[in-house]
């Protein structure tokens, strides 16, 4: 008896250890996103791209970017699809400085994280995954309830609220379709990518790898 109470508390030592070091990293990790730094042009990038953005709104989208980095980088190993076409320019142009993106990658996540568009993913399965991962972590980041949001996450918001021509555009729910072919309320339980019950995996343009 005493040896396995002994085993025991080796056992809790050993996992409370583990827990306060990778908490500790993914704190660390969380800095180093929240202060990093892009490079000036992937923001005059993206206003090139869509040239009606005025400069507050051009922010939006960088800070849209940072935020789908704290998400993959909570979501760890799992796909995350991208929700957003305007972040996925700015991650596209970002990925061009690839001395500076790998370095990037390797302090934030500990390893390489690959931009994977949708048309190329193995299965639409992995891209319905990877959006549903994405709204259930953009949710809690936001203290959103996922299954009956009040508001969309940042990520699910932007592109509409940036008038972004080929941008996604989500709604709470499935009775506001006709202008959002996106369901945010449905992504949760829905089988398309973009909770839209139908199948369709358009209404995610890529995603972070997972493990690859």
């Amino acid at each position: 008896m005493a040896q396995f109470l002994i085993v025991a508390f080796i056992v809790i030592v050993c996992l409370t250890v583990i827990a306060i070091v990778k908490k500790a990293r993914r704190l660390k990790r969380e800095n180093l996103i929240d202060n990093f730094e892009f490079p000036t042009s992937i923001a005059q990038k993206v206003n090139d791209k869509y040239p009606h953005l005025d400069s507050a709104e051009v922010d939006m989208a960088m800070d849209g970017l940072r935020e789908y980095f704290h998400i993959c980088n909570i979501a760890g190993r799992k796909r995350v699809s991208m929700p957003s076409q305007v972040v996925d320019v700015a991650w596209h142009e970002f990925i061009l400085f690839t001395r500076l993106y790998q370095n990037f990658c390797s302090r934030s996540f500990g390893r390489f994280l690959h931009h994977t568009p949708a048309e190329a993913m193995k299965s639409a399965t992995e891209a319905q995954k990877g959006i549903k991962t994405a709204w259930r972590i953009a949710c809690f980041r936001e203290n959103i309830q996922p299954k009956s949001p009040h508001k969309l996450p940042l990520l699910f918001a932007l592109d509409a609220k940036l008038n972004i021509p080929d941008g996604f555009n989500y709604a709470l729910d499935c009775s506001k379709a006709d202008s959002h072919p996106y369901c945010g309320s449905h992504i949760s339980c829905g089988s398309g990518c973009a909770g839209s019950c139908s199948g369709d995996s358009s209404g995610c343009s890529s995603g972070c790898g997972g493990g690859d």
